[in-house]
């Protein structure tokens, strides 16, 4: 729960939105230019859905004590079993569940969070995939032998975590890390050509986030500068 809460409130310190300015009703919001500045607005959008659909029961991801943490855990991120699941290449399941202020927070700014859930799942792991397939080459595993007898002591096992300088060392002796610079570009690229359907409803939903958390924005925006207006005058 505590990391939660450091998260949330992470993600809360973005409120400055740079390059969101306010905008007349009539004109369509304006949009971040960088795509760093893009994410933080979604992000930011998506969090104030939350706050605002945990604030409806009575709950707030803030000043929570440990005996409501049961109930803000399910408000937030949903209750029973998972509906949704994907499987990656890699082997890995993950889950998420449609209930939840999070999962309507994403039906808010995707659209669709079945489909955004999915898409963003096989998108994000796009270089995993690369990986898992690299594990198939004849070189890289003939290189992999020989990097786990580098790391393994003279008399002993193999050491589950290596320490990092040591692996580093192996991975340059044994030419594995020669062989991730070679191969990985090219199955990377190989991944994307085969999910670009995915990929190409990642950026649509994407987009249609990032318009709907402008116009977001700049709804609140104007809230703000009509309830300043009316207290001035």
């Amino acid at each position: 729960m505590r990391l939660l809460r450091a998260l949330c409130a992470a993600a809360l310190a973005v409120l400055a939105l740079a390059g969101c300015a306010t905008t007349p009703a009539h004109r369509a919001p304006e949009l971040p230019r960088t795509e760093r500045d893009r994410d933080d607005l979604i992000d930011t959008a998506q969090q104030a859905l939350v706050d605002r659909c945990l604030a409806r029961q009575g709950l707030t991801l803030k000043h929570t004590s440990d005996a409501a943490d049961g109930r803000l855990q399910g408000a937030l991120f949903g209750r029973g079993r998972p509906e949704l699941s994907v499987t990656l290449a890699t082997g890995y399941t993950v889950t998420a569940h449609t209930d939840g202020c999070l999962a309507a927070a994403q039906r808010e700014l995707y659209g669709d969070q079945r489909l955004w859930f999915r898409t963003r799942v096989v998108v994000n792991n796009l270089r995993a995939e690369a990986r898992q397939r690299m594990k198939h080459d004849p070189d890289y595993r003939a290189a992999t032998v020989r990097w786990t007898r580098c790391v393994t002591p003279a008399h002993g096992h193999r050491p589950s975590r290596p320490d990092p300088a040591v692996s580093a060392r192996c991975a340059r002796k044994s030419g594995l890390a020669r062989l991730r610079r070679q191969l990985e570009p090219a199955l990377l690229a190989r991944v994307r050509a085969e999910r670009h359907g995915q990929l190409t409803t990642y950026r649509e939903l994407r987009t249609r986030a990032l318009h709907r958390a402008a116009a977001l924005y700049a709804e609140r925006t104007a809230q703000v500068t009509r309830k300043k207006g009316s207290t001035s005058s």
